[in-house]
């Protein structure tokens, strides 16, 4: 059920993320949901290293670091995606 949970998660912080980029992110839903659960991983990292992973409540920092994880994601990984779909289309022509 774990797996479920990370899909959701991902899914709703990708779309978050995608939110509040300026312009249009050029990227399929699949792939803002890989982009959403890499960016709560390294929000979770960066909330235990900053030692706030664990509070009592709700952990609105960690959140927090989690959607500005899944921002910088998107971020660096739609021009990527973009540079490498752009580059099979000008091999298949």
């Amino acid at each position: 059920m774990n797996w479920l949970w990370a899909i959701v998660v991902g899914l709703i912080l990708g779309v978050l993320a995608r939110a509040i980029l300026p312009g249009r992110q050029p990227i399929p839903l699949w792939l803002t949901t890989i982009f959403g659960i890499l960016g709560a991983i390294v929000g979770n990292a960066v909330a235990s290293w900053v030692g706030v992973r664990h509070t009592s409540g709700i952990d609105w920092w960690r959140h927090l670091l989690q959607v500005a994880g899944a921002v910088v994601i998107v971020a660096l990984g739609t021009p990527l995606y973009a540079s490498i779909r752009g580059g099979r289309r000008r091999e298949r022509a």
